[in-house]
């Protein structure tokens, strides 16, 4: 099978970065909602079930960032295959799986597909006309939030007329045909980041996410205040200090730290903590709310794995049309002016729910309202840090992002996990309605937090970086630096 002597237009670059960023955004929510039907098949505990999102989470944290950076440096398109290939591995490894162990191990191997997302960003930068980027940063974002919805929509009709094994042969299926194109289609950037990987920084880095993933995932299954808990979130402060003097005195540092402190870097990787608390939260617990059992619980809908799918329907429609709408909204008012109305239509729906849930009208109008925020804010969100960077730094960057994103994912998971098991007795299995609303208002506080971080953001003028000669961004770098003044 030869590859194209030509290079190929980037829109069909971009078809194919858009399959396997589709798949990799499946994976990550499709588990959630079945979580009860695979503790039933793989003849396991609820404790050890939950290890196939905290094994899956480690393993992205990780890998993002590395993977990215590495892209930076060997080539994009080699390193795009490897983590498309350790989808397709990781998808059939669980397919085939019937015990939690093996599932879990396969769970690992799929989260190193995490870094199809910075790789992604880069190869965008590099392939597409300068002032087609930021739209095309904005669809591949919002399609990594559209995706998690879909997941949740998918997972019920998916298992109830196959079995969980479909849950990851579908995927496979698509990363398996986004391998083969990518071969056959993505050209190599000549764009690279001269040096060599740091694997001491490698390893600290991996260190503190892992005992700050991990800290935060079993806190509420350990006790914060247990020993375990406060041993690891000390062991990840020591090691984030150490990576963080590693990388100043590296000469080939893994993440640029003087990167990490461009203030338009910085600031939205606060949004993007926020925006993670938010919409990962919000994907974990309100299935959960509208599967509760009305008859035993007093409130709830007492919906199935399927019909809970359609609660998040709004939302996914929402963030999927609105992050389409993303980049010619950021081309006439700016990406800051978007995130920023992002962020202020998110607080919306979590006030609401906060104040009353009991009716099916309102999780429904509040899941279309979080769909616009979010849609607006995740795509907006990405094309700032992409924007405010050089290409070299691109998959890096984008990198962290993503993964700061991740591990607001997961604090915000750890919080409401605590605050609704408070009121689960022997007696009462189920949380208290309380528990909900406490939930709500704490994602309420996160999103007015997003608004207001997204409002310290400095506007990046300087325009996507210059593209490689003969690219077609070279052709457009003047008319996207006319675009970016104007924002």
């Amino acid at each position: 099978m030869a590859r194209t002597s030509t290079r190929p237009h980037y829109n069909v670059t971009f078809a194919v970065l858009l399959l396997g960023v589709a798949a990799y955004s499946l994976l990550q929510s499709m588990v959630v909602p079945v979580l009860p039907t695979l503790i039933t098949d793989l003849h396991t505990t609820q404790d050890t079930a939950t290890w196939l999102m905290t094994a899956y989470l480690l393993s992205a944290s990780v890998a993002t960032p590395i993977l990215g950076r590495i892209a930076d440096m060997v080539g994009k398109e080699r390193m795009l295959i490897v983590t498309l290939l350790a989808l397709t591995v990781g998808s059939a490894l669980a397919g085939l799986s019937h015990s939690i162990g093996l599932m879990i191990v396969a769970r690992v191997i799929q989260g190193l597909g995490g870094g199809v997302l910075p790789i992604s960003f880069g190869i965008i930068r590099d392939e597409f006309p300068a002032v087609r980027v930021r739209g095309a940063v904005g669809i591949t974002a919002a399609l990594t939030a559209v995706g998690g919805g879909f997941g949740l929509i998918l997972a019920g009709p998916i298992v109830d007329n196959m079995d969980y094994h479909w849950l990851f042969w579908f995927p496979m299926i698509m990363t398996a045909i986004a391998t083969v194109a990518t071969w056959l289609f993505v050209p190599e950037s000549p764009v690279r980041t001269p040096g060599r990987i740091s694997w001491g920084a490698a390893a600290l880095l991996s260190a503190w996410l892992i005992t700050l993933l991990l800290g935060v995932s079993e806190g509420p299954i350990w006790g914060w205040g247990s020993a375990r808990i406060i041993g690891l979130f000390a062991a990840a402060v020591v090691c984030a200090a150490l990576w963080i003097l590693v990388e100043l005195r590296s000469d080939a540092p893994l993440i640029d730290m003087r990167m990490m402190r461009i203030p338009a870097v910085w600031t939205a990787n606060l949004v993007a903590l926020l925006f993670g608390v938010v919409m990962y939260t919000t994907m974990t617990f309100l299935p959960q709310l509208v599967q509760t059992p009305e008859k035993l619980a007093g409130y709830g809908f007492s919906a199935s794995i399927t019909q809970s799918g359609l609660y998040m329907l709004p939302m996914t429609i929402g963030m999927f049309i609105l992050g389409v709408a993303t980049g010619p909204l950021a081309a006439r008012f700016g990406s800051k002016r978007v995130l920023v109305a992002g962020g202020l239509v998110t607080v919306l729906p979590f006030l609401l729910l906060a104040l009353q849930h009991d009716e099916a009208w309102e999780l429904y109008t509040a899941s279309a309202v979080m769909g616009v925020g979010m849609g607006l804010a995740f795509s907006s969100m990405s094309s700032i840090v992409v924007e405010a960077v050089s290409p070299e730094q691109t998959g890096v960057a984008s990198g962290m992002n993503a993964n700061i994103r991740t591990i607001g994912g997961a604090i915000g998971s750890g919080i409401a996990a605590s605050i609704l098991a408070s009121g689960v007795t022997a007696a009462h299995p189920f949380p208290p309605d309380s528990g909900y609303t406490n939930t709500f208002w704490m994602l309420t506080g996160a999103a007015v937090l997003a608004a207001a971080a997204s409002l310290i953001i400095p506007t990046v003028r300087k325009g996507v970086g210059p593209a490689a000669p003969g690219h077609p961004g070279a052709q457009d770098a003047a008319s996207e630096g006319e675009e970016a003044a104007i924002a």
